[in-house]
């Protein structure tokens, strides 16, 4: 009897998740964060609400677990490559620097803070409130400066990279101060002795992971690389319970190693698929379960304590923020200030294990799960009110070398709506030269006298772009510029190498590829065999385009449930490495670039819903 009691309430927490984002998705609230809803479903369900569900040892195992896991992707969501993308952007800041300034007022305001709360008699701990007013949740910042394109703007990498440092720190230094409370000496260097071992698994890991046995063992059933990561995260985390630190911290390290060793995207989207469909919505779900509100509300100073943190926390972003009005305007600050002001993961993990060492009460932990669920309520909404909307923007072209391959090309973009910045080398090859006239290529394009120098290029903007093309006559300049350009993090690299062999070492290092040589000889061979297919993609008419899927939106969407693709034929879905021949019950994910035929109009509508 009892064996069935658990599974029932196993039953209801799943049915729950399974149906909430169902939910959400007839009833059109794109802006409620899924996991929000999932905690607010929990209340229902729970104490709060019909009392349907009572923890178990199965829901108590599986939470736990969901909670780990939780941690564990927390730490893969910090691409640290985004730390390299450090140039500025014109007048605008240095994100990195201004990022670490932006978090270290932050950090200290939110200590000012937390010292009034404990004044007014709120709180007892205010270095623990501290970390909760101070953090950021990554999981509702990110996906809503991809739907807003924010992503490779300097105010969105500037806004990421808070929120980034914001996640690390926080977690880092919450796993100090739990160790501090101890008053013991052991304790902290127990600590010390497994951010050790974190150090030194890493690199041995990292050295194990370039095995090339193990790529090819990842393959088909075996999935090593899933395998390996369980095994990380059960190491990590029973290492740190056996040396007395949280098992948060270890799952979180064990997240942050992944991201490090690998930075596959698709192998994240894996990870994710596997914890945010079964195990991290039973953790959200009990997490409502859980939660007593007419306990909340019977008390009138926790009532009073919910509003004064949510102001707490949204001052603690917005004044740090207003650093950022030197280069941006009022809107947008006021906009990314608010974004920041969210909180959600960090705040349910530290408010959990101070209820467990009995640092807080019921009461205040109650209020601090409902506080982080009113600003993911909140701020999101706000943010999207507040932030201008801004007209659709050109795709950006840079094209390092004028010849007679560029500068056709250029003129048809120009035609096509393209943002092109057109650049010519000052000591570059003669027909370079004889291809450049300023008196005419100045009436209809701006073009500007370069040197093949990488430093030099990134002074003058050259890297601030959506797509570079590297299409001088100098096969080493193009290679050495495009690894520079690979290095700041940009996606698309254009290069032309007439020399076969160091095509072959360009395209080993991900780079697109082109020569005049190469170009001819498909060309001829595709008109032989496949004329058709070469109209339908030289035809002027904008018929045939890649789109690339950003909007998260539509993330997982069944394309035959989008409207917008009625009258466009998706005629192939590259995702990562490999590609989907697709059909109605298709799922789009983010990341996805989708190879469209239509009507011109069609495709540019498409466009501006998934781009």
């Amino acid at each position: 009897m009892e064996n069935s009691t658990s599974l029932t309430s196993l039953m209801i927490v799943v049915a729950i998740a399974f149906l909430v984002p169902i939910l959400l998705h007839q009833l059109k609230l794109r802006a409620l964060p899924v996991v929000v809803a999932e905690i607010v479903a929990g209340l229902v369900i729970g104490k709060s609400g019909f009392d349907l569900v009572t923890e178990d040892q199965w829901l108590s195992l599986l939470s736990l677990l969901g909670f780990i896991y939780l941690m564990f992707l927390s730490g893969v969501e910090i691409d640290f490559s985004s730390f390299r993308k450090t140039g500025g952007r014109g007048k605008e800041p240095n994100p990195l620097v201004i990022s670490i300034l932006i978090f270290v007022l932050i950090l200290l305001l939110s200590y000012g803070l937390s010292y009034g709360l404990m004044l007014l008699g709120f709180v007892t701990e205010p270095y623990l409130m501290t970390l909760i007013i101070a953090t950021i949740s990554l999981g509702v910042v990110m996906p809503v400066l991809k739907e807003k394109k924010m992503m490779d703007t300097g105010l969105g990498q500037t806004v990421l990279l808070v929120t980034v440092i914001s996640d690390f720190v926080t977690m880092i230094l919450l796993a100090v101060y739990l160790s501090a409370l101890a008053h013991d000496v052991t304790k902290m260097l127990l600590l010390l002795l497994f951010f050790l071992l974190v150090f030194v698994f890493y690199f041995f890991f990292r050295r194990f992971t370039n095995k090339g046995w193990f790529a090819i063992l990842g393959k088909g059933t075996v999935q090593l690389g899933t395998r390996a990561v369980f095994a990380l995260i059960l190491l990590f985390v029973v290492m740190s319970e056996t040396l007395g630190v949280e098992n948060i911290l270890g799952a979180f390290l064990a997240g942050v190693i992944v991201s490090l060793l690998m930075p596959n995207r698709e192998f994240a989207h894996q990870l994710d698929t596997f914890g945010y469909g079964f195990l991290i919505p039973i953790f959200f779900v009990m997490v409502g379960v859980n939660l007593d509100l007419w306990s909340l509300f019977a008390d009138p100073s926790i009532l009073l304590l919910i509003p004064l943190l949510i102001f707490a926390i949204f001052i603690s972003k917005m004044i740090p923020s207003l650093l950022l009005n030197i280069w941006y305007p009022w809107r947008k600050v006021l906009g990314s200030g608010l974004l920041m002001s969210s909180t959600l993961s960090l705040v349910i993990a530290a408010s959990t294990i101070a209820l467990e060492m009995g640092i807080i009460d019921e009461h205040l932990h109650g209020a601090l799960i409902l506080e982080a669920i009113l600003t993911c309520l909140l701020f999101p909404v706000l943010f999207n009110k507040v932030y201008p909307n801004e007209a659709d923007k050109r795709t950006r072209v840079s094209i390092v070398g004028i010849n007679h391959v560029t500068m056709p090309v250029t003129r048809d973009l120009i035609k096509e709506g393209y943002d092109i910045r057109l650049y010519t080398s000052q000591t570059g090859s003669e027909e370079e030269r004889s291809n450049w006239n300023p008196e005419t290529a100045g009436q209809s394009l701006k073009v500007e006298e370069v040197t093949l120098d990488s430093r030099e290029l990134e002074e003058r903007g050259v890297y601030d772009t959506d797509i570079i093309v590297f299409g001088s006559m100098d096969d080493d300049a193009n290679i050495r510029l495009a690894e520079h350009a690979g290095s700041l993090g940009l996606e698309r690299i254009i290069v032309r190498v007439e020399d076969p062999e160091k095509q072959e070492m360009a395209q080993r290092q991900g780079m697109a590829v082109f020569s005049t040589l190469y170009a001819s000889r498909i060309l001829l061979k595709a008109l032989i065999e496949h004329p058709s297919a070469v109209k339908l993609i030289t035809q002027q008419d904008d018929s045939l385009q890649e789109i690339r899927m950003n909007n998260p939106a539509y993330h997982n969407s069944f394309l035959r449930d989008l409207s917008f693709l009625k009258r466009v034929l998706v005629l192939r879905i590259y995702r990562g490495e490999s590609f989907i021949i697709p059909h109605g019950n298709t799922q789009i994910q983010v990341g996805d670039r989708l190879l469209a035929s239509g009507e011109a109009e069609q495709m540019h509508m498409v466009k501006r819903h998934l781009e």
